[in-house]
């Protein structure tokens, strides 16, 4: 995407410096506020816009590491001039000599303030959606390649495993008086509603066993009856540790109980709109675990009127597709779209997968995909008193080979997994690049498996109950007490998972997890502009700066909502304001008094008052195929939907904006389609 020259980025940070100097004026003073602005309008004279989407961003993140006490914050080695006697940089110094001291690491008692009002400054073009250089974009696809060639390594210790797990009876220390199940007698527990029971009791061949009441690793033991095998033997009792936890989950599951839907992506194959439904190629290794009549067809009637075509249905296994979208300045990210058949699997035995995770007892409160809340609130509690570190996985979907699934995976549904995904990708010269890794980025299945597997082996290595309860996983965001923070890194780490330690907190008061930011308990997280501003009218822009503008006045940043304000002004002419946020439209918060209202009209039919607003809307596009293939898409995205009728917590319209839920009663039609990346921005009457 090209760079628009219209937004004047000087200006626009200026205002966020206004704004800090307004609400920080007692150290952060006008001679302050003065000096750095002409030190921000120096560096982009000097290095262009790469000052603020790769200088200040560096020195947020090297700010962020100080904060949770990784190491000290050093301004000469992130080209900024230090202060006379002091590590700290003279840019934003009076504010950062409110949190660090001279040696670059936190205060006794830091200022909270500061600390938002410095990362806000940084972070702010932190996410801007620049262009790429290709050797931006080879660098990537170099990586992707260099990640798949180091699990081969990784595969051959997991090899090691296979066939030399320890029972669970060896594990067990059946002199451990602390398991329940010791004195061989039923107990009932009563668990709160938000902590789910971790010492449930079942009957297995006879016995009556503690379920999960696992004694602490005891390495010297398990080696003796393992040998001394390339994998460690506490990573052996963990593997066969998750493999129970794993089973037992799945111990009901119907991984043929699903029901297939198209994704809304784009797929390798290149099929469009209705051609999604009109099958020209099957695999046959989809096929030997889902047959073609009973999940690719509408019904046996469907399936008939069709056989004169199947001598022309292919099986072939067709690979994915690497392509790169923008992700931050600092490059694009990599993703895989898969080809129409795989997809249709996946969606179906995704869903179903996230559906059994969300409500199991095992997982509910653990495992999450469609909350990111309890991540969200797990960052801000472990910022507020140091019990809880978050850590962040690099690489996590890449980095869940197919050997590792097939280790901690049940049989039973490992087999179904195996058939539904990709096993090769084309890269973007046009190599195919055979599979190691379970599923990229792309995949419906990569998510769902890779926070599982997370899970299984914290859970598995946790060292009591009360760690178990207290580990959160959503995809690559973890949570975990402080005081298994170092043995979860570690074992992570043993099964081929890297952690990314500039993200993860591990000590300090400074925590992040799914998009929030946290220090000393307040909520740090900056606004990450995203999307680039267009001089001229456009619907992503459009609601992108409207919804940017908003966040800065809820964080009283008054100057710089002024400052969008006035661009969307200049360009929309009129946008309505929070008082008619019931028309389902992008609003402001608060609009200028030179601001032109919206038009208004009594519609006589409804006897009710309408606005001019601007509207987003995707155009329709009216597409008929055959009247079984018409049925199939309605099966597929309409009556077989497990949450039309009885939605889950997740699903309830309660947790739903009105718009949202308007969307959900609007009425279905089979040849409806709208094409991706296709709204328009226009005026209607609401």
């Amino acid at each position: 995407m090209a760079h628009n020259k219209s937004l004047d980025e000087y200006k626009l940070i200026a205002a966020v410096l206004h704004d800090v100097n307004t609400s920080c004026g007692a150290a952060f003073n006008s001679r302050a506020l003065r000096l750095t602005l002409q030190k921000v309008r120096r560096r982009l004279d000097h290095e262009g816009l790469s000052f603020l989407t790769k200088t200040l961003p560096k020195l947020g993140k090297a700010f962020d590491k100080a904060l949770s006490q990784q190491t000290s914050l050093n301004a000469s080695e992130l080209r900024f001039d230090p202060q006379q006697g002091s590590q700290l940089p003279r840019f934003l110094g009076e504010l950062f000599n409110g949190v660090l001291d001279p040696s670059g690491l936190p205060l006794i008692k830091p200022n909270a303030v500061f600390v938002q009002r410095i990362r806000q400054v940084c972070y702010l073009f932190y996410k801007y959606e620049l262009g790429y250089s290709y050797e931006e974009e080879q660098k990537v696809v170099s990586k992707f390649k260099l990640t798949d060639s180091d699990l081969l390594g990784i595969d051959q210790t997991l090899a090691c495993c296979e066939g030399k797990i320890v029972p669970l009876d060896a594990m067990r220390n059946t002199t451990d008086d602390t398991c329940p199940a010791a004195d061989r007698t039923s107990r009932t527990v009563s668990v709160d509603r938000t902590v789910r029971c971790m010492c449930s009791h079942q009957r297995q061949q006879g016995e009556l066993v503690c379920k999960y009441e696992f004694p602490k690793l005891d390495c010297d033991r398990v080696r003796h009856k393992v040998g001394p095998d390339r994998l460690s033997s506490c990573t052996a009792v963990v593997t066969a540790r998750a493999k129970k936890i794993l089973s037992d989950l799945f111990a009901r599951f119907d991984p043929t109980d699903i029901y297939p839907k198209h994704g809304p992506g784009a797929v390798s194959t290149k099929e469009q709109l209705s051609g999604k439904y009109c099958w020209t190629n099957v695999s046959a290794r989809i096929t030997s675990k889902y047959p073609l009549d009973a999940y690719f067809y509408a019904s046996l009637g469907h399936f008939c009127d069709e056989l004169k075509n199947l001598n022309s249905l292919t099986e072939e296994s067709n690979p994915a597709k690497v392509v790169l979208v923008p992700k931050d300045s600092r490059g694009p990210r990599l993703i895989s779209c898969e080809p129409l058949d795989f997809q249709w699997i996946q969606q179906g035995l995704g869903r179903s997968i996230v559906e059994l995770v969300e409500s199991h007892d095992l997982t509910k409160y653990n495992v999450f995909f469609t909350n990111q809340s309890p991540n969200q609130c797990g960052a801000l509690l472990g910022s507020s008193t140091g019990k809880y570190a978050t850590l962040d996985l690099n690489e996590a979907s890449d980095r869940v080979s197919l050997r590792l699934v097939h280790l901690l995976f049940p049989p039973t549904l490992y087999e179904y997994l195996e058939a539904a995904r990709s096993s090769s990708t084309v890269l973007p010269d046009g190599e195919e690049l055979k599979l190691r890794k379970f599923a990229p980025m792309g995949s419906c299945l990569c998510f769902p498996i890779m926070a599982l597997t997370i899970w299984a082996i914290l859970t598995s290595g946790a060292p009591d109950e009360h760690t178990r309860e207290r580990i959160l996983v959503y995809g690559d965001d973890v949570i975990v007490p402080t005081a298994y923070a170092d043995d979860a890194i570690e074992l992570l780490e043993s099964f081929g998972l890297k952690i990314n330690r500039d993200k993860s907190c591990t000590k300090g008061l400074f925590r992040e997890s799914c998009g929030v930011d946290a220090f000393e308990g307040i909520n740090v997280t900056p606004v990450r502009l995203r999307t680039v501003w267009s001089s001229s009218r456009s619907p992503d822009s459009y609601a992108s700066w409207v919804a940017y503008a908003n966040s800065f006045y809820q964080r009283k940043y008054f100057h710089t909502y002024d400052y969008i304000v006035g661009l969307l002004s200049e360009l929309y002419r009129t946008i309505p304001d929070k008082s008619l946020k019931h028309l389902g439209v992008p609003y402001l918060m608060e609009t200028p008094e030179t601001m032109e209202t919206p038009k208004t009209r009594v519609n006589p039919d409804y006897q009710s008052l309408e606005y001019n607003v601007w509207v987003l809307k995707s155009p329709v596009v009216y597409q008929s195929i055959s009247g079984w293939s018409m049925l199939l898409r309605y099966f597929a995205e309409k009556a077989n939907s497990r949450n039309a009728n009885t939605p889950t917590s997740n699903d309830s319209p309660r947790f739903k904006p009105e718009w949202a839920i308007e969307a959900l009663e609007r009425s279905f039609s089979v040849r409806e389609y709208t094409r991706p990346r296709t709204s328009m921005l226009v005026r209607r009457w609401r």
